[in-house]
Protein backbone atom coordinates (compact mmCIF):
# COMPACT_ATOMS: atom_id res chain seq x y z
CA UNK A 1 0.00 0.00 0.00
CA UNK A 2 3.19 2.48 0.55
CA UNK A 3 4.19 1.79 -2.72
CA UNK A 4 0.64 2.70 -4.36
CA UNK A 5 1.19 5.88 -2.12
CA UNK A 6 3.95 7.48 -3.07
CA UNK A 7 2.82 6.66 -6.63
CA UNK A 8 0.15 9.90 -6.23
CA UNK A 9 2.56 12.35 -7.00
CA UNK A 10 3.40 10.69 -10.31
CA UNK A 11 -0.07 10.48 -11.42
CA UNK A 12 -0.61 13.86 -10.78
CA UNK A 13 2.04 14.95 -12.63
CA UNK A 14 0.78 12.69 -15.55
CA UNK A 15 -2.65 14.53 -15.63
CA UNK A 16 -0.95 17.60 -15.49
CA UNK A 17 1.07 17.08 -18.24
CA UNK A 18 -1.45 15.56 -20.35
CA UNK A 19 -3.58 18.74 -19.96
CA UNK A 20 -3.69 20.78 -23.07
CA UNK A 21 -1.46 24.02 -22.42
CA UNK A 22 -3.44 26.66 -21.66
CA UNK A 23 -2.27 30.04 -20.03
CA UNK A 24 -4.17 31.85 -17.48
CA UNK A 25 -3.93 35.12 -16.11
CA UNK A 26 -4.04 36.43 -12.28
CA UNK A 27 -4.12 40.13 -11.43
CA UNK A 28 -0.37 40.46 -12.84
CA UNK A 29 0.87 37.24 -12.91
CA UNK A 30 0.30 35.05 -15.78
CA UNK A 31 0.18 30.72 -15.11
CA UNK A 32 0.22 28.24 -17.85
CA UNK A 33 -1.56 24.69 -17.02
CA UNK A 34 -0.85 21.53 -18.86
CA UNK A 35 2.83 20.49 -20.09
CA UNK A 36 6.11 19.35 -19.01
CA UNK A 37 6.76 22.41 -16.47
CA UNK A 38 3.46 22.69 -15.04
CA UNK A 39 3.35 18.59 -14.39
CA UNK A 40 6.53 19.05 -12.70
CA UNK A 41 5.19 21.81 -10.54
CA UNK A 42 2.20 19.79 -9.83
CA UNK A 43 4.95 16.71 -8.83
CA UNK A 44 6.97 19.24 -6.84
CA UNK A 45 3.54 20.37 -4.71
CA UNK A 46 1.93 17.35 -4.81
CA UNK A 47 4.86 15.56 -2.92
CA UNK A 48 5.35 18.49 -0.67
CA UNK A 49 1.93 17.99 -0.09
CA UNK A 50 1.74 13.83 0.39
CA UNK A 51 4.83 13.80 2.48
CA UNK A 52 3.87 16.49 4.73
CA UNK A 53 0.71 14.77 5.34
CA UNK A 54 2.63 11.32 5.88
CA UNK A 55 5.05 13.03 8.41
CA UNK A 56 2.03 14.51 10.14
CA UNK A 57 0.02 11.43 10.90
CA UNK A 58 3.33 8.77 11.29
CA UNK A 59 5.44 11.23 12.84
CA UNK A 60 8.11 10.18 10.60
CA UNK A 61 9.10 9.09 7.18
CA UNK A 62 11.03 6.24 5.92
CA UNK A 63 14.32 6.46 4.50
CA UNK A 64 13.06 5.82 0.99
CA UNK A 65 10.51 8.51 1.21
CA UNK A 66 13.26 10.98 2.46
CA UNK A 67 15.10 10.29 -0.45
CA UNK A 68 12.63 10.49 -3.36
CA UNK A 69 10.94 13.61 -1.42
CA UNK A 70 14.73 15.53 -1.92
CA UNK A 71 15.13 13.92 -5.34
CA UNK A 72 11.87 15.18 -6.28
CA UNK A 73 12.90 18.82 -4.95
CA UNK A 74 15.90 18.79 -6.17
CA UNK A 75 15.19 17.69 -10.02
CA UNK A 76 11.79 19.22 -9.97
CA UNK A 77 13.61 22.74 -8.87
CA UNK A 78 16.12 22.47 -10.73
CA UNK A 79 13.87 21.50 -14.10
CA UNK A 80 11.52 24.84 -12.95
CA UNK A 81 14.48 26.99 -12.21
CA UNK A 82 16.96 26.48 -15.52
CA UNK A 83 13.43 25.49 -17.42
CA UNK A 84 15.16 21.79 -18.99
CA UNK A 85 12.91 19.04 -18.85
CA UNK A 86 16.38 16.92 -19.59
CA UNK A 87 16.96 17.76 -16.10
CA UNK A 88 13.76 15.99 -14.65
CA UNK A 89 14.64 13.36 -17.03
CA UNK A 90 17.43 12.11 -14.56
CA UNK A 91 15.65 11.95 -11.86
CA UNK A 92 14.25 8.39 -11.67
CA UNK A 93 17.42 6.80 -13.32
CA UNK A 94 19.88 8.66 -10.42
CA UNK A 95 16.57 7.80 -7.98
CA UNK A 96 16.95 4.07 -8.69
CA UNK A 97 20.85 4.05 -9.02
CA UNK A 98 20.52 5.44 -5.66
CA UNK A 99 18.57 2.79 -4.49
CA UNK A 100 20.92 0.20 -5.84
CA UNK A 101 23.60 1.19 -3.95
CA UNK A 102 22.17 1.37 -1.00
CA UNK A 103 20.50 -1.89 -1.25
CA UNK A 104 24.17 -3.15 -2.60
CA UNK A 105 25.99 -1.60 0.08
CA UNK A 106 23.86 -2.92 3.05
CA UNK A 107 25.60 -5.92 2.34
CA UNK A 108 28.73 -4.85 3.69
CA UNK A 109 27.50 -2.14 6.11
CA UNK A 110 25.71 -3.69 8.96
CA UNK A 111 25.08 -7.34 10.27
CA UNK A 112 21.79 -8.05 7.78
CA UNK A 113 21.16 -6.58 3.84
CA UNK A 114 18.72 -4.21 3.71
CA UNK A 115 15.45 -6.55 2.53
CA UNK A 116 15.86 -8.28 5.51
CA UNK A 117 16.08 -5.66 7.88
CA UNK A 118 12.83 -4.10 5.86
CA UNK A 119 10.58 -7.39 6.09
CA UNK A 120 12.71 -9.55 8.59
CA UNK A 121 9.91 -9.02 10.98
CA UNK A 122 7.61 -10.82 9.04
CA UNK A 123 9.21 -13.51 7.25
CA UNK A 124 11.54 -15.48 7.42
CA UNK A 125 14.44 -16.82 5.68
CA UNK A 126 17.32 -18.66 4.97
CA UNK A 127 20.62 -15.85 5.12
CA UNK A 128 21.53 -17.07 1.42
CA UNK A 129 17.74 -16.04 0.88
CA UNK A 130 18.23 -12.75 2.44
CA UNK A 131 20.77 -11.81 0.07
CA UNK A 132 19.59 -13.46 -2.88
CA UNK A 133 16.78 -11.33 -2.50
CA UNK A 134 18.48 -8.39 -1.29
CA UNK A 135 20.53 -8.90 -4.73
CA UNK A 136 17.20 -9.17 -6.81
CA UNK A 137 16.11 -5.83 -5.23
CA UNK A 138 19.63 -4.43 -6.76
CA UNK A 139 19.15 -5.68 -10.17
CA UNK A 140 15.76 -4.62 -10.10
CA UNK A 141 16.47 -0.70 -9.32
CA UNK A 142 19.66 -0.90 -11.72
CA UNK A 143 17.33 -2.39 -14.61
CA UNK A 144 14.72 0.25 -13.81
CA UNK A 145 17.54 3.15 -14.10
CA UNK A 146 18.52 2.12 -17.48
CA UNK A 147 14.76 1.50 -18.73
CA UNK A 148 14.09 5.27 -17.93
CA UNK A 149 17.30 6.76 -18.82
CA UNK A 150 16.98 4.38 -22.23
CA UNK A 151 12.94 5.66 -22.75
CA UNK A 152 13.33 9.48 -21.90
CA UNK A 153 16.27 9.88 -24.12
CA UNK A 154 15.79 7.52 -27.39
CA UNK A 155 11.96 7.72 -27.13
CA UNK A 156 11.13 11.00 -25.79
CA UNK A 157 7.43 11.52 -26.62
CA UNK A 158 6.54 8.28 -24.66
CA UNK A 159 8.65 9.23 -22.18
CA UNK A 160 5.54 10.53 -19.56
CA UNK A 161 3.48 7.48 -20.14
CA UNK A 162 6.54 4.92 -19.18
CA UNK A 163 7.37 6.78 -16.28
CA UNK A 164 3.97 6.33 -14.94
CA UNK A 165 2.49 3.23 -16.72
CA UNK A 166 5.85 1.59 -17.32
CA UNK A 167 7.54 2.60 -13.92
CA UNK A 168 4.51 0.98 -12.10
CA UNK A 169 4.07 -2.14 -14.28
CA UNK A 170 7.76 -2.84 -13.78
CA UNK A 171 7.31 -2.30 -9.78
CA UNK A 172 4.09 -4.11 -9.99
CA UNK A 173 5.48 -7.04 -11.78
CA UNK A 174 8.47 -7.41 -10.10
CA UNK A 175 6.28 -7.47 -6.61
CA UNK A 176 4.48 -10.19 -8.02
CA UNK A 177 8.15 -12.33 -8.59
CA UNK A 178 9.15 -11.43 -4.99
CA UNK A 179 5.98 -13.12 -3.42
CA UNK A 180 6.32 -16.37 -6.07
CA UNK A 181 10.08 -16.53 -4.39
CA UNK A 182 8.87 -15.84 -0.42
CA UNK A 183 6.44 -18.39 -0.75
CA UNK A 184 8.34 -20.85 -2.05
CA UNK A 185 11.16 -20.08 0.45
CA UNK A 186 8.82 -19.75 3.62
CA UNK A 187 9.45 -22.25 6.28
CA UNK A 188 5.91 -23.57 7.60
CA UNK A 189 5.02 -22.40 11.12
CA UNK A 190 5.39 -25.50 13.88
CA UNK A 191 2.00 -26.81 14.55
CA UNK A 192 1.12 -26.92 18.05
CA UNK A 193 0.42 -30.00 19.71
Amino acid sequence: MKQIVDFIPLLLFFVAYKLEPRTFALADLSFTVGGIFSATAVLVASSLILYTALFAYQRRLEKGQWLTLGACLLFGGLTLALHSETILKWKAPVLNWVFALVFAGSHFIGEKPLIQRMMGHAVQLQSAQWAQLNVAWILFFLVCGFTNLFVAFVYPSIWVDFKVFGSLGLTLLFMAGQAVYLVRHMQPEPEES
